[in-house]
């Protein structure tokens, strides 16, 4: 019976999404905001629906069935060369700017609210991964330069993985306290063998499909892929996240040269600039890969229940006695990721040439980037993950529910008009 339940409950979320699909569009609402809204308003309005679900949303749901796929979709999107471009940003956002939002939120929870330090970097660790999925499904509907659109979701992509790893320390760090020099190794660590395990499936993987020419043992490799470089490198103690992300990039820059490759020389050349971001181009030898349709359905699948999941999560009439432990959380997290962008990615990108090929990326990114700086699934997931001997569990977890819900909705919904505004500025920097 419980079988037939989970499948009714899955099949009533795939149709509740596509009609919510449907109403978005006209509406100009990003796809993730609608879903969330539409998850939030059935928590409240039909309790006895949803029992079975919105009491107790487990976090394996997101973090071990949902996040893996979604990550190596977006992983295996990734250009390289954008990537290669934007690398040393990219580890300022995801490596030290991970820190730095975590600590920003943790002091300012502990100076204004006297939330215990420790407590509250645990918020900070868990509303420090971004989640911009409402902002690059605008940048796919808009000529966006390449260069930002990687930008914007490889600091998703890398940073949902080191967040995972702080909030992972910062729990331990409870019962067993750690200094801070040995919990910055332990986090290099994680990353640097997370990247190992990725690295080596994906080479693996992308040598094993070019032995073979059948559309459905790819897809079953790269399924095999994604969801076990996961649970091994998680079975490690290590970050299940990066590693998932790192094959992916792996394999997806192997099958786009091998491609390109195998092309003819005669195809027609792409009527569009290429350093945008937008749908398949004229010209483009991977436009027509199965492999790219398959994921690009499952990743709308899941990127559907997750939202809707996120707001079937949220126990609304409860903010209302934290709001001002979460008003204080949004102060902290808005600053930290203005510290983050302006301070420490503005001025890294003058003194690091390899962030773009003029030495500083425009203003008008840095805004785009500060404004998409959202929390979704992923913080969720882990403040539905906390363990219940954690002091203050509720609170906590009240604390990120709130901080999570302000950035879907008025950052979500505000995101689109940020980017609309700026991309006659963004068009003209680094990788337009």
């Amino acid at each position: 019976m419980l079988i037939v339940e989970t499948i009714q409950i899955f099949v009533v979320l795939l149709g509740v999404a596509a009609i919510v699909a449907i109403a978005a569009r006209p509406l100009r609402l990003p796809y993730s905001v609608a879903l969330v809204a539409v998850g939030l308003l059935a928590g409240l309005l039909a309790p006895v629906v949803v029992v079975g679900l919105r009491p107790e949303v487990p976090p394996e749901a997101v973090l071990l069935v949902l996040l893996p796929g979604l990550v190596f979709e977006a992983g295996y999107r990734l250009d390289l060369a954008h990537l290669r471009r934007s690398f040393s940003g990219l580890l300022l956002l995801a490596l030290p700017g991970v820190l730095i939002s975590a600590a920003v939120v943790a002091v300012t929870l502990n100076l204004t609210t006297g939330l215990r330090f420790d407590l509250a970097f645990i918020v900070g660790a868990m509303v420090s991964a971004t989640d911009p999925a409402a902002v690059v499904s605008t940048f796919r509907r808009l000529r966006v330069p390449g260069q930002l659109a990687t930008l914007v979701e490889g600091e998703s992509l890398l940073n949902d993985g080191t967040g995972l790893v702080v909030f992972a320390i910062a729990i331990g760090a409870l019962s067993a306290p750690v200094s801070p020099v040995a919990a910055l190794g332990t986090f290099i660590v994680a990353v640097a063998v997370s990247s190992v395990i990725g690295l080596a499936a994906g080479f693996v993987a992308a040598r094993v499909m070019a032995l073979v020419d059948d559309d459905l043992i790819e897809l079953t490799i790269s399924v095999v892929l994604a969801y076990g470089t996961y649970l091994v490198a998680d079975g490690l103690h290590e970050s299940g996240v990066i590693a998932t992300v790192v094959a992916a990039i792996v394999l997806g820059d192997h099958r786009r040269r091998r491609a390109t490759a195998s092309a003819p020389s005669t195809l027609p050349t792409a009527s569009t600039d290429p350093a945008l971001v937008g749908g398949p181009e004229v010209g483009d030898p991977t436009a027509g890969d199965a492999l790219d349709t398959v994921w690009e359905f499952l990743a709308y699948l899941l990127t559907a229940l997750v939202f809707l999941l996120v707001g079937l999560a949220f126990p609304v009439g409860d903010l209302v006695g934290a709001l001002p432990w979460i008003v204080w959380g949004i102060v902290g997290t808005l600053v930290g990721r203005a510290l983050v962008v302006y301070v420490l990615l503005g001025a890294g990108a003058r003194l690091l040439p390899m962030v773009g090929p003029r030495g500083a990326l425009p203003v008008g990114w840095l805004h785009v980037l500060f404004w998409s700086g959202l929390r979704g699934a992923v913080a969720v997931a882990m403040a539905l993950a906390l363990p219940v001997t954690v002091p203050e569990r509720a609170l906590l977890q009240q604390i990120t529910f709130g901080i999570v819900l302000f950035t879907l909705i008025v950052q979500g919904i505000t995101a689109g008009a940020l980017v609309r505004r700026t991309v006659g500025v963004v068009g003209t920097g680094p990788g337009s």
